[in-house]
């Protein structure tokens, strides 16, 4: 019927694409489209004698209900359609970005940012960043022209499409991003004054944060996009704009992480807000804010500690610290702190800083807080020394290091979990076995069961068993309503371990330090060692030093 007369029998062919789209398939899933389909339909020939035809047609505009059908066919069956007919679509699927109705041009990002997430079973991209490369220019423009139709002003599938697009090309968006960055500012300035669609907003923010990692930092761009950025992100803070708040923070975290000199008059100028009370009221706004602090502790830890800014880090971690559901982002502002400045710089607070830690412990200890507690002490240990970890411990009370040892080290770092924690904590350990004087007198009792814990956390998995009255700990009453945190996948941060260059095989130091220690008392450390350790921790020992290439004298 399509056949004899296109124009009025058009809904024939709608009907007919249906039923074999529902026929054929039969198996799909959101994230892949079909996956399995039905033998009694060829997909190719389909495609070549019933949807390329459509796909072909000079007018976009023309029974935009086929033009759909077409599109949503391609998307459906991305998967099991093959990689010339996903490339030569492509062209297509560009040019229907520029239909007027927004079902066509909603399907055809929705279709492109579909195929450019296909991995074949390799692993592999069957659509390759070189065979985007020609009509790149064409698929950008488009995907932006298309804000401009009625209706489409604030799409997510086409902001979907364009962030896929640049976290794609990545570099290769570098010719084009002047210009493009300058249409995503303008959209962020006019969604701002009156958020209502968090999907596009999300995706706005995500297309910003891959724009800064992938062009910002090869292309020496940095500048440019804080200064395009900074004016918006400044009225949004301005105006409590909730909603956009963690997003800023993330994307002005990543602008920090990249930058490879000090910190501008810019990102200065915004430290004393977050160091003010009314921001970190608002739990979605904690986790990005805290990443930010440590992005200015670690880029300009001169200038943000200073004892005026000082003080107002140390009371935002003394706020965190205190709360079983943030008390690790607090740790993450300590840590960052210790592995950053040096040790006079804390050294007016840090009695009180042990005090507080330790009072939390007392009053309200839970199996995370232990983790975050143990992971600090280590890195402690490790960077200020071991023997003056000790010496702060027994300065609050006798014999205390005695009894962080015994009931922190040996009984619960097991349970520490995180490859790059773990190894702190073991590095730590270390550091009190072989660096720490007290260990080999008065507290000599614990260091066979400490080494002995240490063993267990190379060679045993984690203890990830946790008390039943902690399962809802993460919960806490927050009045009204809360903007919740969404992580940006692009503006992420990579796991830092502290040691990754001085320290590259914890177990291979431990050989070594023991080797030092055993030189430095001659016929104490090997007879410790040999009286306390099981035959399978011996051997397990045995390995580092042959590893290492030292031996115990």
């Amino acid at each position: 019927l399509h056949a004899e007369d296109p124009a009025r029998n058009w809904k024939s062919k709608d009907c007919a694409i249906y039923l074999v789209t529902s026929l054929a398939t039969k198996k799909q899933t959101a994230k892949h489209g079909a996956t399995q389909a039905s033998e009694l339909v060829n997909l190719t020939d389909f495609f070549n004698n019933q949807i390329l035809p459509e796909l072909k047609s000079p007018n976009i505009d023309l029974t935009p209900v086929l033009k759909a059908d077409a599109l949503k066919y391609v998307a459906a069956f991305r998967n099991m359609l093959s990689r010339d007919i996903l490339i030569g679509c492509l062209p297509f699927l560009i040019h229907y970005l520029k239909a007027k109705s927004v079902v066509v041009h909603t399907y055809a990002a929705y279709a492109i940012e579909r195929i450019f997430t296909l991995k074949n079973p390799g692993g592999a991209a069957p659509v390759s960043r070189d065979e985007v490369k020609p009509i790149l220019e064409e698929l950008l423009v488009n995907l932006f022209k298309a804000f401009e139709i009625r209706g489409s002003e604030e799409n997510e599938y086409i902001m979907k499409a364009i962030m896929r697009t640049f976290s794609m090309m990545q570099e290769d968006m570098s010719p084009y991003m002047a210009d493009l960055l300058t249409q995503l500012i303008a959209k962020l300035a006019a969604v701002s004054k009156n958020p209502s669609k968090p999907q596009f907003n999300h995706y706005l923010f995500e297309s910003l944060s891959c724009a800064v990692r992938f062009t910002g930092s090869s292309s020496g761009n940095l500048a440019e996009f804080e200064n395009g950025l900074f004016p918006v992100f400044t009225e949004i803070i301005r105006r409590d704009v909730t909603e956009f708040l963690p997003y800023v923070f993330q994307v002005l975290s990543l602008l920090l992480e990249l930058r490879k000199d000090g910190l501008p008059d810019t990102h200065m100028g915004l430290f004393p807000f977050l160091l003010s009370a009314a921001p970190w009221e608002r739990p979605g706004n904690i986790p990005p804010m805290v990443r930010l602090l440590q992005a200015y502790i670690k880029k300009a830890p001169g200038m943000v500690t200073e004892e005026h800014k000082l003080g107002g880090l140390l009371g935002v971690f003394q706020k965190l610290i205190a709360s079983k559901t943030n008390d690790h982002e607090g740790f993450y502002i300590l840590n960052t702190l210790v592995e950053s400045v040096d040790q006079s710089v804390l050294a007016k607070h840090i009695q009180q800083i042990f005090i507080l830690l330790f009072q939390r412990l007392s009053s309200s200890k839970t199996t995370k807080y232990v983790k975050g507690l143990l992971v600090f002490l280590s890195l402690y240990a490790s960077k200020y020394g071991a023997a003056t970890l000790a010496e702060i411990v027994d300065s609050l009370q006798k014999k205390l290091f005695g009894m962080v040892l015994e009931k922190l080290y040996i009984a619960e770092v097991q349970k520490v979990c995180g490859t790059t924690e773990r190894k702190i904590c073991a590095v730590g350990i270390i550091n009190i076995l072989t660096q720490c004087p007290v260990m080999l007198t008065e507290y000599n009792n614990y260091w066979a069961p400490l080494l002995n814990a240490l063993l267990a956390v190379f060679e045993l998995p984690e203890d990830t068993s946790t008390p039943d009255d902690e399962h809802f700990i993460e919960i806490e009453d927050t009045p009204g309503y809360q903007a919740a945190y969404c992580q940006l996948a692009f503006a992420g941060s990579t796991d830092h371990d502290p040691f990754s260059a001085s320290i590259p095989d914890a177990k291979i130091y431990l050989a070594q330090c023991l080797n030092k220690l055993s030189t430095a008392h001659p016929g104490k450390v090997t007879p410790m060692i040999k009286s306390s350790l099981s035959p399978d921790a011996l051997a397990c020992l045995q390995k580092y030093f042959t590893a290492a290439g030292v031996t115990l004298s």
